[in-house]
C-alpha cells in the first residue's frame, strides 16, 4: 500500500513537470471537429477533460468492484456463521448422544455386575449347603463308628 502511494506521487510529480515544461503547447488553442460543429479550445483543457473522464470511469468501476467485494464478504460471512452454528449444534447433539450412550453402557454394566454377584451368591450358598451336608454326613459316620466301637 505504501509503495503504491509513493509510485502515484512520483507519477503525479513527473506529469506536473512535463506539463510545466510543455505549457506553451498545452495553452495553444486548437480546433476540434464534432459531428454538429467545430469548437476552438486549448489542448490542455481537452487533455484535462479526458483525464477527468478516465479518472471518473476508473473511480466508478472501482466503487462497483468494492461494493461487489463487500457484498461477497458479507454473504460469505453469513454463510460461515450459519456453518459454525450447524457445526456447534452437531457437536452438541454428538455430546448428548455420547452421554446417553455412556449412561446406557453403565446401566448394562451395572446389570451384568448385579447378575454376576447374584450368581456368585447362589454358588456360595450351594457350596455352603454342600459343605454343611458333607460335614453332617461325616459327623453321622463318625458317630456311627464311635457308637459301634463303644458297644
Amino acid at each position: 500500500m505504501r509503495i503504491r502511494t509513493i509510485a502515484l506521487i512520483v507519477v503525479g510529480v513527473l506529469a506536473a513537470f512535463l506539463l510545466i515544461l510543455n505549457w506553451s503547447v498545452f495553452a495553444q488553442p486548437a480546433s476540434f471537429y464534432f459531428v454538429v460543429g467545430t469548437i476552438s479550445v486549448p489542448v490542455g483543457f481537452v487533455m484535462l477533460g479526458l483525464i477527468a473522464l478516465v479518472t471518473l470511469g476508473y473511480a466508478i468501476s472501482l466503487g462497483i468492484w468494492q461494493s461487489r467485494l463487500l457484498m461477497d464478504y458479507r454473504r460469505q460471512s453469513k454463510e460461515l456463521q450459519a456453518q459454525r452454528s450447524l457445526a456447534d449444534d452437531a457437536e452438541a447433539s454428538r455430546f448428548t448422544a455420547l452421554t446417553a450412550l455412556v449412561k446406557e453402557e453403565m446401566a448394562q454394566q451395572d446389570a451384568r455386575l448385579e447378575a454376576a454377584f447374584t450368581a456368585l451368591r447362589n454358588e456360595l450358598k450351594d457350596t455352603e449347603h454342600s459343605i454343611a451336608a458333607t460335614l453332617g454326613e461325616m459327623d453321622d459316620r463318625q458317630r456311627r463308628l464311635n457308637g459301634e466301637t463303644m458297644l
